[in-house]
């Protein structure tokens, strides 16, 4: 692999460090900012609905920049926001701050996958995009981690910083590392992501993509105070809590790639039921410590392992609905895995303000699940029947 591919691992960990590690600062933050949890936890919805937004309608307008100055333009202002969400005196601007951290997020993604294929030869194309998500798990193992005991020992904002310089470090990687002359792709128009979302088909997926994943976030947003005021868990051992849970996702995603490989809805349907049963299940042993550990473990194997197999259904679903449109169609999969982290963040904080409590966010996600395991089958349905069809035209 070329060391040009280092330099987008690094931007994607800094990426996936800043998204993520607000989870387990929320009560840190709360506390600082004299706010309620739900309103901390409109700081995640925030950031995925900026990075929902910000994605498809930025990277439609960004089409004709050079890719490397675009890249460095996108660490510039990924750098901007996370240092101007270290020195926010008050909620309002943290909030511009976290916005200004998605758009940067929102379009690397989009356009840093292109340009890692382009960096290989075809044959390795696959290996060197998985080379650059690579360092959005490792992120979750050990920047979230990291990022959270760094914030309860010199404050959130010190975490924020330590984010920053990340980003300066991937900033000058991308400067130093990243070939001039990389290709562009033709930019998607937005016209293109409008027609993609006429079909039904996808729509189902895009649906099931966001109720499956914003069903864990309804718990995993209040996932801090969750251990420290019902497992009865001290802050530091949050940090330690989180390592765990980082490493069940990166178990769990390879898990589910493998086997979502042969029949992805066969598998997501299994993983969505399990994934309900397990939030269901931590809601009567979030009370124990060693029973909520074990829970916690199972729901981080799950809660990433749908995601390899979402992303290869729609895009199987593309290529025989919107066939002009399969980068598209992926792309805006992504957007929906932000608009149910975004969703799940917001039901997760009126769940918490209301009477049912901090203890009823895992049945809640469960509910949402459920309803993506609706979706799965209905659409397995349809599949069935669609191959029905194309047999009697045979």
């Amino acid at each position: 692999m070329p060391l040009a591919l280092l330099a987008l691992t690094i931007a994607a960990y800094a990426i996936g460090t800043t998204e993520f590690v607000i989870v387990g600062l929320l009560p840190t933050v709360a506390r600082d900012l004299d706010i309620t949890l739900p309103m901390a936890g409109i700081i995640v919805s925030i950031y995925a609905l900026g990075v929902t937004f910000g994605a498809p309608i930025l990277t439609a307008l960004t089409g004709r920049i050079g890719r490397k100055p675009l890249l460095l333009g996108l660490m510039a202002l990924f750098i901007v926001g996370n240092g101007l969400a270290a020195v926010s005196p008050g909620y309002g601007l943290l909030l511009v701050a976290r916005v200004l951290s998605a758009f940067a997020h929102g379009v690397f993604f989009s356009v840093g996958a292109t340009i890692a294929a382009g960096l290989v030869p075809e044959n390795r194309r696959a290996s060197a995009i998985a080379m650059m998500f690579m360092g959005l798990t490792v992120a979750i193992v050990t920047g979230v981690p990291l990022g959270t005991l760094i914030g309860q020992t010199f404050g959130w904002r010190a975490t924020f910083v330590a984010v920053a310089g990340l980003g300066a470090i991937a900033l000058a990687a991308i400067a130093l590392l990243l070939p001039a002359n990389l290709p562009s792709s033709p930019p998607a128009r937005i016209m293109d992501q409008v027609k993609v979302l006429g079909s039904g088909r996808l729509l189902l997926v895009f649906g099931m993509t966001a109720l499956g994943y914003g069903g864990t976030f309804v718990t995993f947003t209040y996932l801090a105070p969750l251990l420290e005021e019902i497992t009865g868990l001290s802050a530091s051992a949050v940090s330690l809590v989180l390592v765990l849970y980082g490493l069940a996702i990166a178990a769990g995603n390879l898990a589910g790639g493998r086997l979502a490989n042969r029949n992805p809805v066969k598998a997501l349907a299994f993983l969505f039921a399990a994934q309900s049963l397990v939030l269901l299940l931590l809601t009567f042993t979030a009370s124990a410590t060693v029973p909520a550990l074990v829970t916690l473990t199972a729901l981080g194997f799950l809660s990433f392992a749908t995601v390899p197999g979402l992303q290869l259904y729609v895009v199987e679903l593309a290529r025989q609905h919107r066939p002009a449109a399969v980068d598209v169609a992926s792309a805006l999969n992504i957007a929906a895995f932000n608009l149910g982290i975004a969703a799940g963040a917001w039901i997760g904080g009126l769940t918490v303000a209301s009477t049912l409590g901090l203890g009823a966010t895992p049945w809640v996600g469960a509910l949402m699940v459920l309803g993506a395991l609706g979706l799965t089958v209905v659409s397995g349905v349809l599949d069935g029947c669609g191959k029905k069809t194309e047999a009697v035209h045979a």
